[in-house]
């Protein structure tokens, strides 16, 4: 697909050229590209400043070598990874993902995400991402205690709480943080707020937990409200099943929807009387175990081993919080077919892009994942506050500290996208509204960083 923006399509060109086989990332810029054609159009300053060709090339790209030794005294190897894309509006800022998928495409998009998500918090956060191609699952504590310490003595050397501060993501979790801020802290011989996600006896924030999934039903209750519906009385069906899709289940039951499906890797469970999501925590959390474990809690409950298919069952609100594509264009149609009307990204870019052009075409409330899905990281930066002051809030005032970034969030999302006349288009919304506060920085702050 084609720009109509003659600079918007030489500087896309090259970065596919620069990134070739790249296709997440490739992805990521091309959607960010198609909503910001009238911005350019409207702002000659974007190109004269190349701001463009700058916000599509990370700052700095660190690849690293992670050696550790498993419990019968081999020795693995695995890549480690950093994408510190951009600093123009604060600290790089974002996650760690540990897992067998990742690779430099992935990181890179999830860094270029990260830009726009954090500056749509309103806080001061720069973009940035990072991991491993190391697979936590099936890993004893202590290997994973022995990779996370190798793998912080590398990152160590590049980030700190005025620099770079990363956090939990996909097989990231407080035990990965905790292991990971003990390593930086021997290293570094201070204590620092240097990583978000931490546990609550050393620097944590209450809340911090729960934020990715809570900000989805807070920004998703915003989008139902602008067209007088609410979760009252909905079926939901969420993919997924760990902290984001645990306490989007959580948020959206207690807003008075009903669960009615979750997945993992290795499936899904369908239980029409409404899935408890302590259940599901007790299953991931406590146990690690596969979502078919909870048939043995909730006998009458359907376990189907195609997490694919879990598109399929007819809900009022999909929210998709599992990983990137994992809502394909055939998932869509079936979604609109049974009767879908909302659908919320809880995941990092989980619907493919035919996929979100149907959603658009037929109508329906579409959130985004930079918007929708920003709650993690706006609490991540409520940590980060906390630990600059020497103080710890309560669990309320983060939650409603959270739920006013995401109203305020929804709301800039709408106003960018009716000035740009956009309409109602919250992908476009959020991505011009994310895009303008770094733009803006990156001009005052000259070409030479």
């Amino acid at each position: 697909m084609s720009f109509k923006s003659e600079y918007l399509q030489k500087v896309y060109d090259e970065v596919a050229k620069r990134n070739a086989g790249e296709k997440e990332f490739l992805q990521a810029v091309h959607e960010v590209f198609t909503s910001l054609e009238p911005v350019v159009a409207q702002n000659p300053d974007i190109e004269r400043w190349g701001i463009m060709e700058r916000i599509t090339e990370p700052e700095r790209f660190i690849q690293f070598r992670v050696a550790w030794m498993d419990d019968s005294g081999k020795v693995q190897v695995n890549r480690g990874y950093r994408c510190q894309f951009n600093s123009a509006i604060g600290p790089y800022k974002g996650g760690l993902r540990l897992h067998p998928s990742v690779n430099a495409s992935i990181i890179k998009f999830l860094g270029f995400e990260q830009v726009f998500k954090n500056s749509l918090t309103g806080l001061p956060m720069g973009g940035g991402k990072g991991g491993s191609d190391f697979d936590p699952k099936g890993k004893s504590d202590a290997e994973i205690m022995r990779f996370c310490q190798s793998f912080m003595t590398e990152l160590a050397k590049h980030i700190g709480a005025d620099t770079d501060v990363p956090a939990g993501d996909i097989g990231t979790g407080a035990r990965e943080i905790g292991y990971m801020f003990g390593q930086y802290k021997r290293l570094r011989n201070e204590f620092t707020g240097v990583l978000t996600g931490k546990g609550l006896t050393f620097g944590g924030s209450l809340a911090r937990t729960e934020a990715t999934g809570y900000g989805l039903c807070y920004f998703v209750r915003e989008m139902l409200a602008s067209k007088g519906e609410s979760f009252q009385g909905k079926n939901v069906v969420i993919s997924g099943s760990g902290n984001v899709a645990t306490y989007a289940n959580q948020k959206a039951t207690q807003l008075g929807g009903k669960v009615i499906a979750m997945s993992d890797s290795s499936g899904y469970i369908y239980d029409p009387a409404g899935i408890d999501y302590k259940v599901i925590k007790d299953i991931k959390e406590v146990k690690r175990a596969r979502i078919s474990e909870y048939l043995k809690y909730v006998p009458t409950a359907k376990f189907v081993p195609d997490c694919t298919q879990i598109w399929t069952i007819k809900c009022d609100i999909a929210l998709p919080c599992a990983t990137q594509n994992e809502l394909p264009l055939e998932g869509a149609k079936a979604l609109v077919a049974n009767g879908v009307f909302a659908v919320g990204e809880g995941a990092n870019m989980p619907s493919t892009p035919e996929a979100v052009e149907y959603f658009l075409e037929k109508g329906i409330l579409f959130a985004p994942a930079k918007a929708a899905n920003a709650g993690g990281v706006a609490t991540s930066g409520l940590e980060m506050s906390q630990n600059s002051q020497r103080l710890a809030w309560s669990f309320d005032e983060v939650d409603e500290k959270l739920e006013g970034i995401m109203v305020n969030i929804y709301k800039n999302a709408v106003d960018a996208a009716e000035k740009y006349g956009m309409g109602y288009n919250l992908v476009a919304g959020a991505n011009i509204a994310g895009f303008l506060k770094v733009a803006t920085a990156m001009i005052a702050q000259g070409v030479a960083y």
